[in-house]
């Protein structure tokens, strides 16, 4: 589903040169739950924002199911971008005017789905994400755990190929991060690959597939306990 291959960026100011990621190359599999980890500044926003296709690399290729999409312009990378991927992010990103409806909505919208499509679609997700009860809320009457279950609905409603996670859990207390992680898992175990940014060792257990960054580079690639114990014993 995902290569990469030397994946380079560099950011340039007349004075600076910054190497934010450095010949990074690693493959991700459909169905996969894939974490990645390392300290603050590593490459982990930049590599998440490259495979998002929100950004595209200095060097390097970058395969996104089965097309090369490293020189890609920016309406050619949303187009593939809005059919295919869901993003969870640490601040929710919701819009605080629309209703918790409306929020899960707007993706269709932008798709171009009828309105029955979109009212079956909503209101099923809604209800997988036991947040159907909220559905005429706006996000500020929210807690935090409710308005992350909102955004992954939103994550969900278009059924993409692949859901990027950046620090899912970061504004949520044990109980609520726990909620989203196993929310996730679900998701993943139905098929759904996800990618997550993390610095939580707790989060990163919920993965199959642990990568570390350092300094813009891989530096361990490992697969997690759980996932290991699963393997042998299916064997």
């Amino acid at each position: 589903m995902i290569k990469t291959v030397d994946l380079t960026k560099v950011f340039r100011t007349e004075e600076v040169e910054t190497t934010a990621l450095n010949k990074v190359s690693f493959e991700i599999k459909e169905g996969e739950f894939v974490a990645i980890m390392g300290p603050s500044g590593c490459g982990k926003s930049t590599l998440l924002n490259i495979l998002g296709l929100l950004d595209n690399p200095s060097n390097g290729q970058y395969h996104f199911l089965d097309n090369e999409v490293s020189s890609y312009s920016e309406k050619q990378r949303a187009n593939l971008r809005k059919k295919n991927i869901g993003f969870v992010f640490q601040n929710f990103n919701l819009i605080d005017e629309l209703s918790v409806y409306e929020n899960v909505e707007l993706p269709l919208i932008y798709l171009g789905y009828s309105s029955s499509e979109r009212k079956k679609r909503v209101e099923e997700v809604l209800t997988q994400m036991q947040i159907m009860h909220r559905k005429n809320h706006f996000p500020l009457q929210l807690s935090g755990g409710q308005q992350q279950r909102v955004a992954v609905s939103r994550a969900v409603v278009a059924k993409p190929h692949i859901i990027l996670a950046d620090e899912p859990t970061g504004n949520l207390d044990s109980t609520h991060g726990d909620e989203v992680m196993n929310l996730l898992e679900e998701l993943n175990k139905n098929g759904t690959t996800i990618i997550m940014v993390t610095h939580s060792q707790r989060d990163a257990s919920y993965a199959q597939r642990i990568i570390r960054l350092f300094d813009g580079q891989i530096v361990t690639e490992d697969k997690t306990t759980e996932f290991v114990l699963t393997s042998v014993s299916q064997q």
